[in-house]
């Protein structure tokens, strides 16, 4: 992974016993059905696999369906990621450097997926998880096993979504916090597009 690029999203799955309801897969499956756009901020955690080493950064995060999204990083440095429903641009602003790769080798079973994606059940077996830090979670189980995370998770408050935790394949954990998500808002179609910069380095994957 090159430097500064996300892991979007982590926290682990704890080994608990499977005590939880069966309502948040209902939430999850109701909001990937009926939420067809949304925007909020976020902080997102990254921790180091042996637990010693985080990171944090913020900013904001849109998408609309299907395969649209944007995550806008501004603290503590600036970076976009953005999915324009055929390709996936990651863009350093003080590096001047952009790459892009197809949608269809990017998102697969990711947390972009989850959020964005128009096939949830298709990429992603789904497990009630027991509650914690006041929200009711959801495991998303990647079917495809060779894949770049070891394990999802969804927290919701309410009916709302609050979180979603990951693992990558490294061990290495993220933990995206939203604030208030918006839900359905109209969307400018440029908000899911990129033209890299002049002058910036631009890397096809």
């Amino acid at each position: 992974m090159k430097r500064r690029s996300v892991a979007v999203l982590a926290a682990v799955l704890t080994a608990a016993p499977w005590a939880a309801r069966a309502d948040a897969v209902d939430t999850l499956r109701t909001f990937s059905r009926e939420v067809r756009s949304g925007k909020a901020s976020f902080t997102q955690t990254v921790t180091s696999p042996d637990g010693k080493r985080t990171k944090t950064s913020s900013g904001d995060f849109e998408f609309a369906r299907p395969d649209r999204f944007r995550f806008a990083y501004t603290r503590p440095f600036e970076q976009l990621i953005v999915g324009d429903g055929h390709k996936v641009w990651i863009y350093d602003a003080d590096l001047q450097q952009a790459s892009s790769r197809r949608l269809s080798q990017a998102l697969g079973a990711t947390p972009a997926a989850l959020l964005a994606g128009a096939a949830l059940e298709r990429d992603f077996d789904l497990q009630p998880l027991p509650a914690r830090d006041g929200l009711e979670w959801v495991a998303a189980v990647p079917k495809v096993k060779d894949g770049a995370f070891q394990s999802l998770a969804i927290g919701f408050r309410g009916g709302d979504l609050a979180a979603v935790d990951v693992v990558d394949g490294f061990g290495q954990r993220s933990a995206l916090r939203f604030g208030t998500l918006e839900l359905n808002p109209t969307l400018r179609p440029e908000r899911f597009q990129f033209k890299p910069p002049a002058g910036v380095e631009v890397l096809e994957q």
